[in-house]
């Protein structure tokens, strides 16, 4: 096994854990601005229940002071009933006075009406501002959370990142750039273990002869798969054999 493969395994490992603790930190933004717009639609939800409760007492009002204009015009023509001179002009004052009357009547059955909607739009005034307070807690609440969280992960990919770094200076630096460079095109997975005669990254057949230097405890060489690319090694036990001449290439490359 290459003297760099333990080392390279390490910063594999901890890119891993690197990539899950930015991919933690890339989705906290998210997650606040859910929070913000639960709350929001909870506010939006209590301004769209009182301002309906204005509009229903605006026309409340309203048709009370409509009923109010018929009464007064019924009382008018009340009082002009007895200065009438014949049957003719009484008649029609009454009928005048009946419609009035009538019209005023209707109208307070709207009033009533309009006064049981109210009383719906009040409880659903008091119920979404109930649901906003809750709101505010939970949102309160879960923001201390993602705080908490985003320093921890931040504490994480500090801690991960030094002994990344740590790691990374045991290593020749043609090794790590090599590692480098392939890691960009397979994030996370540059290293693929040859098991069973097999590259398990990708599927590919691993050659006989490759897989046994790949055991040998004094193999120096790194070794490509031909297929996807990356540093094949093996986690079998290495047998021992008598030490032989090994160059300190790559091959595969």
């Amino acid at each position: 096994m290459h003297a760099a493969i333990p080392h390279l395994l390490e910063l594999q490992r901890l890119d891993q854990a690197i990539a899950t603790v930015r991919a933690h930190l890339d989705a906290l933004p998210k997650r606040l601005r859910d929070a913000d717009a639960r709350l929001n639609g909870a506010r939006a939800a209590v301004a769209s229940a009182k301002e309906s409760l204005t509009q229903a007492l605006g026309q409340r009002k309203k048709l009370e002071l409509d009923a109010e204009q018929w009464k007064e015009r019924a009382r008018k023509y009340r009082s002009q009933s007895s200065s009438v001179k014949t049957n003719e002009a009484y008649k029609a004052l009454q009928q005048e006075i009946a419609g009035a009357e009538s019209e005023a009547s209707r109208i307070e059955d709207q009033v009533l009406e309009q006064m049981m909607a109210m009383e719906d739009i009040e409880r659903r005034v008091k119920r979404v501002e109930a649901e906003l307070k809750e709101a505010d807690q939970a949102v309160t609440g879960e923001k201390k959370q993602i705080e908490l969280q985003y320093m921890e992960e931040k504490k994480k990919a500090t801690e991960a990142a030094a002994e990344r770094d740590e790691i990374a200076s045991k290593v020749p630096q043609e090794v790590l750039d090599l590692y480098t460079r392939i890691a960009k095109k397979h994030p996370g997975s540059a290293m693929a273990e040859a098991r069973g005669d097999q590259c398990r990254a990708c599927g590919l057949r691993v050659l006989p002869h490759i897989f046994q230097l790949l055991t040998s405890d004094t193999n120096e060489e790194l070794f490509r798969c031909e297929s996807c690319g990356r540093i094949l090694y093996s986690m079998e036990p290495i047998p021992h054999v008598a030490p032989k001449p090994a160059g300190n290439g790559v091959n595969g490359s």
